[in-house]
Order: structure tokens, then C-alpha cells, then sequence
């Protein structure tokens, strides 16, 4: 078959010589919106080649054992039809990434990156789970609201071990997080069986099993609560920070500001957000802050620093932040600089601990590839990565009564 293995061979010096210029910056900057899943984002265009020379370092790798494999396989594996070059090289790409020992760096096929695109920009159907890692073992991040992993009561670092529907039977050792989407997600209807293991309070796996629907994830919504001195506070919720908040946070702002009587005070309630872009974490916390640093970016050979926008249309109110352990990345820059500029208190359980920031690369053919290249600041200096935030005030929400015990402590220190 030599004129498959040249072909292959061409193929996948062609994809190695985009991945090799996005990984050393030959790429041009756009204005696609490409959402991860946890990963706090960067908005990067597609990924252009300018430079094929081979990079210094590469010129003493030997190749060759790589394409002796390759043809052993093309000639003697018993089951030809499973010889499919472009998964063979999609897969060496995978597994190129996943050396890095990084599981927010990660290579996403054209399926794949489908799908991470749709993440953040409208419905798909699955069961209503951020995905994220404990200890490099696939997590739920988060339950969706009103979905039904939190109508199953799965709760956010629960361990999925073992995934199962009509398709697939398979532990989720060694999944990316995209592998596990494309395990996950399915047809309106379907039901799917995830192992779980909720290390805090049940010693033993479980199973549940979950039927898909349609998940729709609005970005920002706006509730108005009582306090307990007679005044009323403006409760936002942030769910993820994606290509509609802007302008759902934009209409919640301009109710507020419509109110009579003024309302007292915020509370930002931002548990089981996990995360999405930067430059939504910037501008949300930029509508409290009216100036200086909102969260420094820390890059391999640069930093950055984040400047408050200026907009700071509800920097007049006392805001109090709602967090839990599912909020991850976006969302704890928004508390962590809350807290650290403007005084806010921290209501519930300690954050996720996500500190890295991914570029997110649209490859030409359709392919796209995520790379962790800074870890981010909060303005007091701390790097929050695995240790999480530390809340002021703790209270965790009893899922046996139908009160929100968090949401009221938080009404009780904002009059405070």
C-alpha cells in the first residue's frame, strides 16, 4: 500500500507543520468565538502557517521508528478496514498533547471541535454536565440547572469512572475532555449510564442512568429577593461566561438600573459557573470596577495586566459573591478580584482552582487545538490553581430542605 502510507505520510506533516506554528504563534487573531468546556479561554482565530522550517529543537528527532510502526500496521494488522490514516494521525496528534501531561491542552478532531463550538453559543442535547478533572480523573464540574444530571442529583467533583449507552461500554480513564462529550452527549431520548464515585460521602461507586435532552444554558438571569431589613437586592447568576452573556448581563444591568425604589445592594451568584473567556471575565467584573487590574495573565515569556473597562454601571452597589466548589476559572477571576478590589465577601464553599489560561486554535481543516499558555494573577497575588478560593463566610446548601440556606446567608451579610 505505498500509496496510501505517502499520502498519510504527506497528511500528517501537513497537520504537524500547522500544530508545530499555532504551538510557536504563527497564527492570526479573529473574531471567532471558539468556547472550551472548563478552560478559561483566549479568542484566537484560525491558526495560518508562515514558517515550515523545522523548529531547532526538533531537527535531532528521529522519525523513523514512528513510520516503522506505521507500516507494520498498514501491512500486518488482521483488520485492514481499521486502518484509517486519518485517525492515525488524528490519534498521534492526541497523543502528542496528551504527553504533556496537561489535560486542559488537548487536540480536538473536526467532530469535536464541532461540538466545543456549540458549548457556548446555543442547545445541544446531552445530559447537563460541565466536565472537568479531580486529580486528573474525568469530574462533573457542574450540573446544569433545571438538566437532568441535577434532576439525578449528581453534584459538582463527582468521579465519573465508567460511561455506558447503546454504543459504548468504557472506563474514562485517559479521556480528553472532548472524548468525553462525544461519549456523553447523544440523541434527545437516548439514556446513558455513568459510573460515579462521591469520594466525601458515598466510599463505594454508583451508577445513574440518565436520559438526554435538549440543554439550553442561558448565560445571565436576574431575580429579585427580599432582605431582611425590608429592602430588596438584585440576585444575578451567572451559569458560564459564553457569547450571550454580554448581552443577557447587558438587559439584567438595565432592569436594575430601572428599579424604584433603588435596590439595596447585588448578590453575584456564580456557583457552578466553569468558566469560558477571559474577556467575559474581564468585562463582567469591569461593570463593579471602575478602574486598575482586574487579573494578570502570566505567559511563558510576557504578562499581561487586565485593566477594569470602565463601564462600572453597578460599582454604586454592595455586591456579595456566591460561590461553590463548581466555580472554575472565569468565575473565580470575577470573585477573586471582587474580593481583592472592591471589598466583596466570598458566601458558600471554596472554589474549584482553576488557574490556566488555553488558547483556543481553529486548525484549517476544521480541527482545533487548545493550549495552556499562562496561568492567571489575581490582583492580591495569588495563584489560585488546585487550592481554589477560600470563601469568608461558609455555608454549604441542605438538599433536603427547599431553602436555599447560601442565597439567605447572603441576604443577611449584605444588610450587615
Amino acid at each position: 500500500m505505498p500509496n496510501q502510507g505517502s499520502q498519510a505520510k504527506q497528511i500528517l506533516i501537513a497537520i504537524l507543520l500547522v500544530v508545530l506554528g499555532g504551538v510557536l504563534g504563527y497564527k492570526i487573531r479573529g473574531n471567532e468565538n471558539i468556547p472550551g468546556l472548563t478552560p478559561l479561554l483566549s479568542r484566537t482565530g484560525i491558526v495560518k502557517v508562515q514558517n515550515t522550517e523545522q523548529p531547532t529543537e526538533f531537527k535531532d528527532v528521529d522519525f523513523g521508528e514512528f513510520w516503522d510502526i506505521w507500516g507494520i500496521l498498514e501491512e500486518s494488522y488482521i483488520d485492514p478496514e481499521k486502518v484509517k490514516p486519518t485517525e492515525m494521525v488524528y490519534g498521534a496528534i492526541k497523543g502528542m498533547t496528551s504527553s504533556l501531561e496537561d489535560p486542559y491542552t488537548m487536540f480536538l478532531p473536526p467532530d469535536d471541535q464541532k461540538r466545543s463550538e456549540e458549548d457556548l453559543s446555543g442547545a445541544f442535547y446531552g445530559v447537563g454536565i460541565q466536565l472537568d478533572y479531580v486529580d486528573n480523573v474525568l469530574a462533573v464540574g457542574a450540573p446544569l440547572k433545571g438538566s437532568p444530571a441535577e434532576q439525578a442529583g449528581l453534584k459538582a467533583k463527582d468521579l465519573i469512572l465508567h460511561v455506558k449507552d447503546n454504543k459504548i461500554d468504557k472506563d474514562t480513564q485517559g479521556w480528553s475532555l472532548a472524548e468525553a462529550v462525544g461519549y456523553i452527549r447523544g440523541e434527545r431520548g437516548t439514556k446513558v449510564t455513568l459510573t460515579l464515585l462521591r469520594r466525601d460521602e458515598k466510599p463505594e461507586p454508583f451508577e445513574v442512568t440518565l436520559t438526554r435532552d435538549e440543554i439550553v444554558v442561558p448565560s445571565a438571569e436576574l431575580q429579585y429577593v427580599d432582605l431582611p431589613n425590608g429592602q430588596k437586592a438584585a440576585v444575578i447568576t451567572l451559569s458560564r461566561f459564553g457569547e450571550r452573556t454580554e448581552s443577557e448581563l447587558n438587559t439584567a444591568i438595565a432592569d436594575i438600573q430601572r428599579q424604584s425604589p433603588k435596590v439595596a445592594g447585588i448578590i453575584l451568584d456564580m456557583r457552578n459557573n466553569p468558566g469560558g473567556f477571559l474577556d467575559g471575565a474581564v468585562d463582567v467584573a469591569s461593570e463593579f470596577i471602575g478602574d486598575g487590574v482586574i487579573v494578570t495573565q502570566q505567559g511563558r515569556n510576557s504578562s499581561r495586566d487586565y485593566i477594569a473597562k470602565g463601564n462600572a454601571r453597578l460599582a454604586q452597589y454592595p455586591v456579595e459573591v456566591v460561590v461553590n466548589g463548581g466555580s472554575a476559572s472565569a468565575a473565580e477571576i470575577v470573585a477573586g478580584a471582587l474580593r481583592d478590589r472592591k471589598g466583596a465577601k466570598l458566601i458558600g464553599e471554596k472554589t474549584f482552582g482553576k488557574g490556566t489560561v488555553q488558547d483556543a486554535l481553529r486548525l484549517p481543516s476544521g480541527a482545533g487545538l487548545h493550549v495552556t499558555i499562562a496561568k492567571w494573577i489575581l490582583p492580591n497575588g495569588d495563584w489560585i490553581q488546585e487550592t481554589g478560593i477560600p470563601v469568608n463566610v461558609e455555608v454549604k446548601d441542605d438538599d433536603q430542605t427547599e431553602i436555599d440556606e447560601v442565597l439567605e446567608r447572603a441576604k443577611t451579610e449584605l444588610v450587615q
